[in-house]
C-alpha cells in the first residue's frame, strides 16, 4: 500500500478513478444496445403499449438516479470521507450485477426486477462518479491537475459510447454478459481501491442535510420522469406534454426544487452548497456543462436512429443486426474523445484552460452545423470525419471544464462540487432525450404521415389500414428503429402483410421501402435538432469565457495542508491573465512545499506572497 506522499500515488488514484469512471458510464449506454436482445430474453415485446414504460425506464432510469444522487454522495464524501463513499461504490457494483444476471422471471416480472436492480446499481455509479474528480483534485498537485481530469472525465465521456458497442458485442452471445462483464472489473476495481486509496483531502463534520436531501431528490426526480413521460403520446396527441400527469411532474418538482433552494439558504450545513455560484466561473462552467451535455447526449440518440433506421439498412445491414454496427460506426466519434481529452487537459495546465474548454464546443458546433449539410444516404467516410471532429471538441472542452470547476471551491466543498458538475451532466443527458426526441416527434408529425400513408397504398395496403398506420404517433416508429426492429413489419403486423401480396409485401418489409420512406422527414427533424445543438454549444462557449475567482480562503480549514493546496488550485484557476501569473506560481510553490513536508502543521507552511482578497 503506498503511502500519500510516495509520488506514485497519484497515479495509483489516477488509474482507479478512471476505472471506476469508466465502469459507471458505460453502464448508462451499455443497456442501450442491448435492450432488443434483453426484452427478448425474458419474453416481452417493448413496443407493446403497455410495456412501453418498461422501455422507458430501462433506458433512462440509471441516468436519472445518478443525476438525483451525485450531489447528496458526494456532499457525504466530504463530511465522512471521499474513498470511503469512492469504496462503496466498487463494492455495490460488482454485487449487483451478479444480481441482475441472475433475473430469474420473464415478462413484466423480469422487467421490472431488471429495472429496480438498475435503481440500485445506479446508487453505486452515482458514488463513483460523484468523488472521482475530487479524488484526483486532493492527489495531484495544481501543474498537473487539468491532465489528470482529463484523463478521468474523457474516460467518463468515452464509457458511453464503448458501452455502445460493448452492449452490441455481448447481446450478439448472450443478454445476462451484458451484466456479466460488469462483475470482474466491480471486484478488482473495489479490492484495489480499498487496499491502495487515502482520504488526503478535508473533512468536514456536520449534520446531514434531511430536508436538503429529500426535496433535492423528488423535485429533480419528478422533473426528469415528466420529460421522460412527455415524449409518449397521450389523448390522440404524438406527444405527452398535455398529459395532467406530466404537467403536474414538471411543474410540481419546479415547485420543489424552488423550495429546495429556500432550505439550502437557511440550514447551517447545506446539502448543495448555493453559496459556490457566487463565483461566476463556477456558474459558467456549470452552465457550459449542461449545455454541452444536453447537445452531446442528442446527438447520441439521433446518430444511432439514423444509423439503424436509415443508413444500415440502406446499405444491406438486416435490422437485427444494426444496434452492434451502429456503435462499431460511431467508434471514430469515441477515437475523437480518446485523442483530445488527455492533451486538452495537459496543454490547459500550461496555457490556461478557458480557450480550451470555449474552444471545444465550437468545434463541436462546426461539426453539427457539417452534419446539417449531410444527407440521409451519406458518405461513411464524409460523416466519420465529422463525428471525430465532434468527439475532439467533447474532448477538448470536458477536461478544462472540470478543471476550472474544481479549481474554484474550496478543498472541504471538493465532494459537492464534484457532485454538482456530475449532477448537470447526467440531468443534462434525460434532458436531452426529452428535448430532441420532441424536436425529432414534432418535425416527423408534419411529414411523415402523409409519406407513410402513400407508401403503403401504393404497395396494396388498403386506405383504411394504411390511413390508421400513418396516425399512430412517430415516437413509436423511431423506438422500433432505436431498438433494431423492421418498423414496417412491427406497424402492419403479420395479419395484414398476410394478406398482401408475396412481393408487395416483401417490399414493404425489405430493407429499403421504410429508410426511404423516413428519410426525407427524418432530415428535417435532424435540421431542427442540430440547429439547436449548435446555438446549445455557442451558448456554453460563451459561458466557458466567464472570469474565474480564487477559491475563497476564509473558507478553508486553516490546519490542514489541503488548504494549501486547494488555495493553489483556486490561484491557477484564476492565473489566465499576465498580472495574476505571479501569484499564481507562488500559490503553487506553497502548495508543493505543503505536500513535500506533509507533517508540518500548516502554520509553518508559507502562505502567497500578496494573495488578492477573495471572501464574498
Amino acid at each position: 500500500m503506498l503511502a500519500v506522499d510516495h509520488p506514485r500515488y497519484k497515479w495509483v488514484a489516477l488509474s482507479n478513478t478512471t476505472l471506476g469512471n469508466l465502469l459507471a458510464t458505460i453502464n448508462s449506454s451499455i443497456v442501450l444496445i442491448s435492450l432488443p436482445a434483453i426484452f427478448k430474453g425474458i419474453k416481452i415485446n417493448p413496443l407493446a403499449p403497455g410495456n412501453v414504460s418498461y422501455l422507458l425506464w430501462m433506458l433512462m432510469g440509471y441516468m436519472l438516479v445518478t443525476a438525483v444522487l451525485v450531489v447528496t454522495l458526494g456532499r457525504l464524501g466530504d463530511m465522512y470521507g471521499r474513498v470511503k463513499i469512492y469504496n462503496a461504490g466498487f463494492a455495490i457494483f460488482a454485487v449487483v450485477s451478479v444480481i441482475l444476471s441472475v433475473d430469474p422471471f420473464t415478462g413484466s416480472g423480469g422487467a421490472i426486477w431488471l429495472i429496480g436492480w438498475r435503481v440500485a446499481q445506479a446508487i453505486g455509479g452515482a458514488m463513483l462518479m460523484a468523488n472521482s474528480a475530487a479524488i484526483i483534485t486532493d492527489a495531484f498537485p495544481p501543474k498537473q491537475r487539468g491532465m489528470a481530469l482529463g484523463v478521468n472525465i474523457v474516460s467518463a465521456l468515452a464509457g458511453s459510447f464503448i458501452g455502445l458497442v460493448a452492449g452490441g458485442v455481448l447481446a450478439e452471445w448472450d443478454w445476462r454478459s451484458v451484466f456479466w462483464v460488469n462483475i470482474p472489473l466491480g471486484i478488482v476495481g473495489a479490492i484495489w481501491a480499498y487496499r491502495s486509496l487515502h482520504d488526503t483531502g478535508t473533512r468536514r463534520h456536520a449534520k446531514i442535510d434531511w430536508w436538503g436531501n429529500l426535496t433535492f431528490a423528488v423535485g429533480l426526480t419528478a422533473v426528469l420522469v415528466g420529460i421522460t413521460y412527455g415524449i409518449q403520446p397521450y389523448g390522440g396527441h404524438t406527444q405527452g406534454w398535455t398529459n395532467p400527469w406530466v404537467l403536474s411532474g414538471l411543474i410540481g418538482g419546479a415547485i420543489v426544487l424552488v423550495i429546495f433552494g429556500i432550505i439550502e439558504t437557511r440550514v447551517a450545513e447545506p446539502m448543495f452548497p448555493l453559496k459556490l455560484f457566487r463565483n461566476a466561473a463556477f456558474t459558467g462552467g456549470n452552465v457550459a456543462n449542461l449545455l454541452a451535455s444536453v447537445a452531446r447526449g442528442g446527438l447520441q440518440f439521433m446518430l444511432i436512429i439514423w444509423l439503424q433506421g436509415i443508413w444500415l439498412p440502406l446499405h444491406g445491414y438486416d435490422y437485427e443486426r444494426t444496434p452492434l454496427w451502429a456503435g462499431i460506426y460511431l467508434v471514430p466519434l469515441t477515437i475523437g474523445f480518446l485523442a483530445a481529452g488527455p492533451l486538452s487537459g495537459f496543454l490547459s495546465d500550461r496555457f490556461g484552460a478557458r480557450p480550451f474548454a470555449a474552444g471545444g464546443l465550437l468545434v463541436m458546433a462546426v461539426s453539427f452545423a457539417g452534419l446539417l449539410l449531410v444527407p440521409g444516404d451519406f458518405s461513411y467516410p464524409i460523416f466519420a470525419i465529422l463525428i471525430f471532429i465532434n468527439g475532439l471538441g467533447g474532448g477538448l472542452f470536458s477536461a478544462p471544464n472540470t478543471s476550472l470547476l474544481m479549481s474554484t471551491v474550496p478543498a472541504n466543498m471538493r465532494g459537492a462540487a464534484s457532485g454538482m458538475r456530475a449532477t448537470f451532466m447526467n440531468a443534462g443527458q434525460v434532458l436531452s432525450i426529452g428535448v430532441f426526441f420532441s424536436l425529432m416527434v414534432a418535425g416527423l408529425a408534419d411529414s411523415l404521415p402523409a409519406s407513410l400513408s402513400a407508401g403503403l397504398t401504393a404497395q396494396g395496403v388498403p386506405a383504411d389500414i394504411a390511413a390508421k398506420a400513418a396516425e399512430l404517433p412517430p415516437v413509436g416508429t423511431l423506438f422500433a428503429a432505436f431498438l433494431g426492429y423492421n418498423p414496417i413489419q412491427e406497424l402492419l403486423g403479420p395479419q395484414v402483410l398476410g394478406a398482401l401480396p408475396a412481393d408487395n409485401a416483401r417490399n414493404l418489409t425489405g430493407l429499403e421501402f421504410f429508410p426511404r420512406l423516413i428519410a426525407d422527414p427524418f432530415h428535417d427533424g435532424l435540421i431542427i435538432v442540430f440547429w439547436m445543438a449548435i446555438a446549445m454549444a455557442v451558448l456554453g462557449a460563451l459561458a466557458s469565457l466567464i472570469r474565474a475567482k480564487p477559491a475563497p480562503s476564509d473558507d478553508l480549514d486553516p490546519t490542514s495542508p489541503a488548504s494549501a493546496v486547494d488555495t493553489s488550485a483556486a490561484a491557477t484557476s484564476g492565473a489566465e491573465t499576465d498580472g495574476e501569473h505571479l501569484v499564481a506560481r507562488e500559490a503553487e510553490l506553497s502548495a508543493e512545499l505543503a505536500e513535500s513536508q506533509p507533517l508540518l502543521p500548516a502554520a509553518r507552511i508559507p502562505e502567497p506572497l500578496d494573495e488578492p482578497a477573495t471572501r464574498d
